[in-house]
């Protein structure tokens, strides 16, 4: 078995699990989550049908897309670092009559265990929590089988998405508690389509998200400008090469 570094951020692991008890209060403060998760799942829909598809839900937190997956037709399994977060997952989807597999463990070394298992992989908002990007793009290569779908979300890193994601959401309107991101983690829509050529991936789509807080709704654009969503797919070839890549530095 491949030597497995830790691609763990503890002081974000430490923030979520203060939230734990918050993940499904759609009014609380995650209220977020909840109004651009339906977006989220109607974009996947839109590239694949879920039906009898295996899914892994990356930095699955307490569930919300996880459930919004199975409820869908897809056979959905979660991983999270945070014990707390998995142990409301998997009590709310008890709760919902959902079978899912909730696992506690890092991408990295469950992909040393999963090799090309999974139809689809998903990790929403977590890229710009981890100190290594580029290292969770590659364990999902080597997760999926060959032509599977991967699909990302996070933020844009320019002025606008700082003056939106951090001043607005975080201390003017309250939308995110305080601290929630780090800026200097954003990552470029140019970035990221860079690591996921680099792990082996062909960038398929990269769509903006707007979400307009007074309405609390949200929609699919062109401009990828804040928040964004980017669906890839796992090219054939890759899987042996991105094997040895597994939790070495991100290029970005």
């Amino acid at each position: 078995m491949k030597n497995i570094t830790e691609n763990i951020d503890f002081a974000e692991k430490s923030k979520f699990n203060s939230l734990a008890s918050e993940w499904w209060d759609a009014d609380g403060e995650l209220q977020t989550l909840h109004d651009i998760n339906p977006t989220r799942l109607a974009y996947i829909e839109d590239h694949v049908d879920l039906t009898e598809k295996k899914i892994l839900d990356v930095g699955c937190g307490g569930g919300l897309l996880s459930e919004a997956l199975a409820s869908k037709g897809g056979l959905v399994t979660g991983i999270d670092i945070s014990e707390h977060l998995l142990e409301v997952a998997e009590e709310h989807s008890q709760q919902a009559g959902l079978d899912i597999s909730y696992v506690c463990t890092t991408v990295e070394e469950f992909s040393t265990e999963h090799e090309n298992f999974f139809d689809i992989v998903t990790c929403m908002e977590l890229l710009e929590h981890v100190p290594d990007p580029q290292s969770v793009i590659n364990a999902c290569m080597h997760l999926l089988k060959p032509g599977g779908l991967l699909f990302l979300s996070t933020i844009n890193r320019n002025l606008k998405a700082y003056l939106q994601t951090k001043i607005a959401a975080e201390y003017i309107l309250k939308l995110l508690p305080a601290g929630t991101h780090e800026y200097a983690k954003y990552i470029r829509p140019s970035e990221l389509a860079s690591w996921c050529r680099a792990s082996g991936f062909t960038v398929v789509d990269i769509s903006g998200i707007s979400y307009l807080p007074f309405i609390r709704q949200c929609h699919l654009k062109d401009s990828p400008d804040v928040n964004y969503i980017l669906c890839a797919q796992a090219d054939e070839w890759a899987d042996e090469q991105t094997s040895d890549m597994i939790s070495k530095p991100g290029k970005g």
